[in-house]
């Protein structure tokens, strides 16, 4: 074969060769860490802002959401020619009165109730010590079996003497110190928040007066763009249905809970029915605990009332039976179909709020999960983190 019909390679360009030898290396992504690292250092920073500032939060917080309930009525009274300072007014009065009138009336039956728990709890507390020196626990079986086995060693190694007579000795349980931390504390938290209800009804007073003119500042606040402000616009107004939508539920899940218990405890003969309706209605505002709070009150002065510890755990099963019939059906599929929220993301938000503001979180935790779903179905960048918080 000859070799001139061989077809060789071409030599490659030296230029070419030389560009690609000195092509620097692609440059790595440091951009998305630092935005990433920034974004972490931003969440630590408000979650700690919060924490430390609670005291500012959540009164604010409260007084907005009882604007967007209110809001509506206020809307109303507008449209047949009343000022909007003037019905604001008429409504926080209204409220305020009804609240205070049901105050008035509970107030005795409430007094009673709570004189009673003291001496309920001491009650109890002697009834399990006495159980438990007349029946030991496996604790109780287990502890004198390392007992007997350390003095079978013992004697073993030393010389037989007389057994000593054995003494049974009762302690008392010792209250926990992180009850009584937990108590306490959530207890001065909820009334630092009560000492503030004048500024929180200030500040619906000024919201629900000010009207659409407080929403057309924030809609200016986002630029002079056309499709913003029209984003901006259904943001508010989808943040205004869900929580007027959800107050609403709760107010009618509260209110028949409330009923049913009062109802329910007047056929067991409990005392002071209407009271323990009014306190499982307003229990009932904060989720999964209270309803557990109510349960365990009424259980011990069931006991103490009835003399029967069967009778105390049949009168907090009712409660609880109430409360979860009614919450966690009713209230369920009222949630499931005005906010579209997902349960399971919904019990992890109440988990984090309730550990950050305790009692008030549990309160707000619902409602704050909520509008943050509706702000992200209307960004665009964040409707993937609106699908994870849908259902």
């Amino acid at each position: 074969m000859n070799d001139a019909n061989i077809e060789r390679p071409q030599d490659p360009d030296p230029a070419v060769g030389a560009a690609v030898a000195t092509e620097p290396p692609p440059p790595r992504e440091t951009g998305a860490g630092l935005n990433v690292a920034a974004g972490i250092l931003a969440a630590v920073a408000l979650v700690g802002a919060l924490y430390f500032a609670h005291g500012f939060f959540i009164p604010l917080l409260i007084g907005i959401l009882l604007s967007y309930a209110l809001r509506p009525l206020v809307d109303r009274l507008h449209a047949v020619h009343i000022p909007r300072f003037i019905g604001a007014g008429l409504i926080l009065l209204l409220l305020s009165g009804s609240l205070v009138w049901v105050a008035v009336a509970v107030s005795g039956q409430a007094t009673a109730m709570v004189e009673k728990l003291p001496e309920a709890a001491r009650q109890l507390r002697r009834h399990m010590l006495v159980s438990r020196a007349r029946t030991p626990t496996v604790l109780d079986n287990v502890q004198e079996a390392a007992k007997e086995l350390q003095a079978a060693a013992a004697a073993a190694s030393v010389t037989k003497a007389a057994p000593a007579p054995k003494v049974t000795v009762v302690r008392e349980p010792e209250i926990p110190t992180w009850l009584s931390d937990y108590v306490l504390g959530q207890s001065g938290l909820v009334l630092s928040v009560a000492a503030q209800a004048p500024i929180v009804l200030l500040l619906t007073y000024f919201l629900l007066a000010s009207g659409e003119h407080f929403r057309r500042k924030l809609v200016q606040l986002v630029g002079p763009s056309l499709s913003r402000k029209k984003d901006a616009v259904r943001i508010l107004e989808g943040v205004s249905q869900q929580v007027q939508r959800y107050l609403l539920a709760n107010l009618v899940a509260n209110t028949l809970v409330g009923v049913g218990t009062w109802l329910a405890f007047l056929a067991l003969g409990m005392e002071q029915a209407g009271a323990w309706g009014v306190a499982a209605g307003v229990l009932h505002f904060i989720p999964y605990l209270g309803p557990v709070v109510l349960a365990f009150a009424s259980g011990i002065v069931a006991f103490v009332q009835f003399g029967s510890p069967v009778t105390g755990l049949a009168v907090a099963g009712v409660s609880l039976v109430v409360a979860g019939a009614i919450g966690f059906g009713f209230m369920t599929w009222l949630q499931s179909r005005f906010a579209h929220v997902n349960a399971a993301v919904l019990f992890i938000a109440l988990l984090f709020f309730g550990w950050l503001w305790g009692v008030w979180g549990l309160l707000l935790g619902a409602p704050l999960v909520a509008i943050a779903k509706v702000v992200c179905d209307h960004t665009d960048s964040l409707k993937p983190v609106g699908e994870l918080l849908g259902s």
